[in-house]
C-alpha cells in the first residue's frame, strides 16, 4: 500500500464538528471576505462580486472554491449579474491554472444543498480542481495513492498575483 502524507488535513478530521451556520456570522467565506488578511484566509483574489479561496483541505493540486461575494445558498439567490461574474471568474481562473500548472483538464462543480455534499450549505461555491493523466481520482480508497506535492503557502504564492492581476483587469473590462 503507498502512503499518503498530507499533515494539513488534520486540523480536518480532528475538529470539533460544529452545526454549519445558516447565516454569514461564521461562514469561513464571509470571514475572508470580511478580513483584510487575505493570505491568512487563503483568498487569492475577488472582484466585485465574487471570492476566490485555496480549498484549505484540497482533492488535489490547485484546488479552488469560486463564490460570491455576497452569503447566498442557492443559485435562485443569485443575481444575473453575480452569475456572470462568478462564471466569468472560473473560465479566468482555468487560464491561470492553465498557464501555471499545466493539468491535462479540470473538474469544476457545485454541490447545492448538504444531501449532495455541500460542506458549507449556506454558502453557494464552485470546486475547481486540476486533474493531470495518471492522477488519482476523488476516492483514495479505491485508488493506490493521492499525492498533493505543494504546500497551500507555496501554491498561494504562485498564484496570488496572477489572481489578483487578472481579476482586476475583468473588472475594469466590465
Amino acid at each position: 500500500m503507498d502512503r499518503l502524507w498530507a499533515p494539513w488535513r488534520l486540523a480536518y478530521i480532528t475538529a470539533t464538528k460544529q452545526p454549519l451556520p445558516d447565516s454569514g456570522s461564521d461562514c469561513f467565506l464571509c470571514h475572508a471576505v470580511r478580513d483584510t488578511h487575505d493570505r491568512d484566509n487563503l483568498l487569492l483574489g475577488r472582484t466585485a462580486r465574487s471570492v476566490v479561496v485555496l480549498n484549505r483541505f484540497p482533492y488535489n493540486n490547485g484546488h479552488l472554491l469560486v463564490a460570491p461575494v455576497a452569503h447566498k445558498a442557492t443559485l435562485a439567490e443569485l443575481s444575473d449579474d453575480e452569475l456572470l461574474d462568478l462564471q466569468v471568474t472560473l473560465r479566468k481562473l482555468v487560464g491561470i491554472l492553465e498557464k501555471r500548472m499545466t493539468p491535462a483538464g479540470f473538474n469544476i462543480g457545485l454541490n447545492l444543498g448538504r444531501v449532495a455534499g455541500a460542506g458549507l450549505p449556506g454558502h453557494l461555491h464552485w470546486h475547481l480542481v486540476p486533474r493531470w493523466n495518471g492522477d488519482t481520482n476523488f476516492m483514495p480508497v479505491v485508488a493506490d495513492t493521492r499525492v498533493i506535492s505543494q504546500s497551500l503557502e507555496a501554491l498561494y504564492d504562485m498564484l496570488a498575483d496572477d489572481c489578483r492581476r487578472v481579476l482586476a483587469a475583468a473588472a475594469v473590462a466590465s
